[in-house]
């Protein structure tokens, strides 16, 4: 028999020139829900991404013949808008320095901080070989465009040995998320933390019902009764209250989430008196559920927690799921039993000197994440000593 033809790079301008169930085909759990190919193509058809966005796709696809082996969403990015790994620094000391740093090539997910894999490759394939070429394929494909660097956002820990064979520095940073230790119930987490660390958060958790709030989740069919629009404003609502914030998401995507990607969507919603004043719309894979945008119409205390933190936990130990990732930054999820989690990237500059300069960085951030994460841990307020799930 003899050999398979060896794979061909294509590098696609938009997901849909790919089918979808040639894409989706490349997935496993790890790949799930933010690597499909209807999440990807909600962002680009939607208009959050694109040439007005600073978000160019340019998806790298290996193919053996009309077969698609393996793939990475990828894209040409005009700054660094929407990607939750700071380089901002970076290309300032790049341009001080006369090399240009935009555009760059960046393989990640638009506007998501959420680790998973960046590398699909196709069943029964050689999965290191296959990660291998894309590694190439994507330095390549950088080089020949006169890109300035490569990056890979949030990438799994299986991934960075293919990475840092093709010559990738890794960076680490640090989530608050929460894992599921076996618990039966709510209470049996808020059993794990310290008494007063314990009250405070079953006062907090009072809240709503004094201020005459409910909260539920909607999830399935019962989306169909969501406005898209009414979700665009509960968006609109937090990233407006800050200088920097940027509309990225347009309200079409809303739609079309709700749409062509219902069955991965969940909303909380918190209502006064019939009116919505908050809400946090996530979204749920095969093991972990992701808080995604938040938003409220009115301020009430303790409402972000209970409509971001406690609440989603309380589904996720109904539901078994393994995990709650409620996204980047918020040390206030620290207290609230939100423990950190490595996250991970990975680095190419090809300016020497540059490059040399950021390796350096990453080298001393690694040293203080690391050294960071026993205090961390400590700052939970759980007991001391592993959870053990209660006899009923």
């Amino acid at each position: 028999m003899s050999d398979p033809l060896p794979p061909t790079l294509r590098v696609l301008r938009a997901i849909t020139e790919v089918p979808r169930g040639a894409w989706d085909a490349l997935l496993d759990d790890a790949a799930r829900p933010f690597s499909e190919w209807a999440f990807l193509a909600a962002l680009e058809e939607s208009g959050s991404v694109g040439a007005s966005a600073g978000w160019h796709p340019r998806h790298l696809t290996l193919w053996r013949g009309s077969r698609l082996v393996a793939a990475a969403p990828a894209y040409l990015k005009d700054d660094s808008h929407g990607e939750f790994v700071a380089d901002w620094s970076w290309a300032t000391a790049s341009e001080r320095l006369g090399v240009r740093y935009y555009p760059k090539l960046l393989l990640a997910v638009p506007f998501t901080p959420v680790t998973g894999r960046r590398l699909l490759v196709a069943p029964g394939e050689d999965r290191a070989e296959r990660e291998a070429e894309l590694a190439r394929g994507a330095l390549e494909y950088a080089r020949a465009e006169g890109l300035s660097s490569v990056h890979v956002h949030f990438t799994t820990e299986a991934e960075l040995p293919a990475l840092e064979a093709a010559g990738f520095a890794p960076r680490l940073g640090v989530q608050y998320q929460w894992s599921n230790a076996g618990y039966g119930s709510f209470e049996d987490f808020l059993a794990r933390f310290h008494t007063k660390r314990r009250n405070q958060l079953r006062r907090e958790l009072r809240a709503p019902a004094a201020q005459g709030i409910t909260l539920r989740t909607l999830r399935g069919e019962a989306l169909a009764e969501v406005d898209p629009g009414e979700l665009h404003r509960l968006y609109a609502s937090t990233v407006d209250k800050y200088p920097w914030g940027r509309r990225l998401l347009t309200p079409d995507f809303f739609a079309r989430m709700l749409s062509t990607f219902r069955a991965s969507c969940e909303l909380v919603e918190a209502r006064r008196e019939g009116r919505l004043v908050a809400g946090a719309f996530n979204l749920v894979g095969p093991r972990t559920l992701y808080g995604r945008y938040w938003g409220c119409f009115e301020e009430h205390p303790f409402l972000h927690f209970n409509v971001c933190l406690y609440h989603p936990v309380t589904e996720a130990i109904a539901r078994g799921l393994e995990r709650f990732e409620p996204g980047a930054g918020g040390e206030h999820k620290l207290i609230r039993g939100f423990e950190p989690s490595l996250t991970r990237s990975a680095h190419l500059l090809f300016h020497p000197g540059v490059d040399r300069a950021v390796r350096s960085f990453l080298e001393h951030e690694r040293a203080a994440v690391l050294a960071g994460l026993p205090q961390w841990r400590a700052e939970t307020g759980f007991k001391r000593g592993p959870f053990v799930a209660p006899t009923h």
